[in-house]
């Protein structure tokens, strides 16, 4: 199912022999995650400004972020949450794609680095992410940018947060004209075909989504819609919807029953379903040249969604 360039790249990783995020530590895995993390990304683009801040956290205290900007105007704004199951991952793991997005698209990016567990576990990165999405809604314009044009995008774990995003937006009266989701976990127990057939081998591992599920939430709150927003019980007047999934990706299932969820409820989706790849692979444009047009994917909704 996967094409040579997929193959061969995972026939590389599987010969380096890395010890699995699951048989680590929290920490000792965030270190190998930002130690490999860009290795396959693309180079980090100039930017007209790239500029760490803070933006309110959902437990009242500051939270890192950083902002690209592809030049000096009144922009809109993309608030973008990394992946790495709710676990790893941060503004450093994610520097590359931020770039791109903001480059290709013309829009400003801010990345927020959430709370992560297992030392802040469900709804720490949830009640963050809406801290910050209320935050850039009414006050953007210190940054010199354009709250009323505000979209929310992320991949993995970060396209849960976006969706869950999108859905706050709505039940809140936040004007917001996008949701970003690429390869996003919707559902609450990993239990889909995709799962299965997925389990072992395709990078990411049925091993690490138990592990990092465990560090993040309790198995009896998987049923909230913050966790699994497949489960919520309406979406009708969420914002319009660009996803992107992976054909070999163990969150494929839930992502296309996501987008159709949406449609069914009068939502504009735009799904992008790349064939013959796996979880990740946006963040390998170095070895997959699919990253490029899936990143110009993600621009063109930007742009059409946020730009006047």
């Amino acid at each position: 199912m996967l094409t040579p360039a997929m193959a061969g790249l995972l026939d590389r990783i599987q010969r380096a022999r890395r010890t699995p995020f699951h048989h680590m530590t929290a920490s000792a895995a965030r270190e190998a995650y930002v130690a490999a993390a860009e290795v396959l990304d693309l180079p980090r683009v100039p930017l007209a400004r790239v500029e760490d801040l803070q933006l309110p956290g959902g437990d009242g205290q500051a939270r890192p972020a950083r902002l690209y900007a592809p030049g000096r105007g009144r922009l809109p704004v993309l608030l973008y949450l990394h992946g790495g199951g709710f676990v790893i991952g941060g503004l450093e793991t994610h520097d590359s794609l931020c770039r791109q997005l903001a480059r290709r698209s013309g829009c400003a990016v801010i990345a927020l680095d959430y709370r992560l567990a297992p030392e802040h576990r469900f709804p720490a990165a949830v009640d963050d992410t809406w801290a910050a999405m209320r935050h850039l809604a009414l006050h953007a314009d210190v940054l010199g940018l354009d709250g009323r044009r505000l979209a929310v995008g992320g991949d993995s774990a970060g396209g849960t947060l976006a969706t869950v995003a999108a859905i706050h937006a709505r039940d809140t009266s936040l004007p917001l004209a996008l949701q970003l989701l690429i390869t996003p976990g919707t559902g609450a127990y990993a239990d889909t075909a995709s799962h299965r057939m997925f389990a072992r081998g395709f990078l990411l591992d049925a091993d690490a989504i138990a592990w990092f599920f465990d560090q993040y939430i309790d198995h009896g709150k998987r049923r909230d819609w913050r966790f699994a927003p497949l489960l919520a019980d309406d979406l009708e007047g969420v914002a319009r919807a660009c996803v992107i999934l992976a054909e070999c990706d163990p969150l494929v299932d839930e992502g296309l029953a996501y987008a159709d969820r949406l449609r069914a409820a009068g939502v504009r989706v735009d799904l992008e379903l790349y064939r013959g790849l796996t979880h990740d692979f946006i963040k390998m444009g170095r070895a997959i040249k699919e990253a490029a047009a899936a990143l110009d994917a993600a621009a063109a909704a930007m742009k059409e969604s946020l730009q006047p």
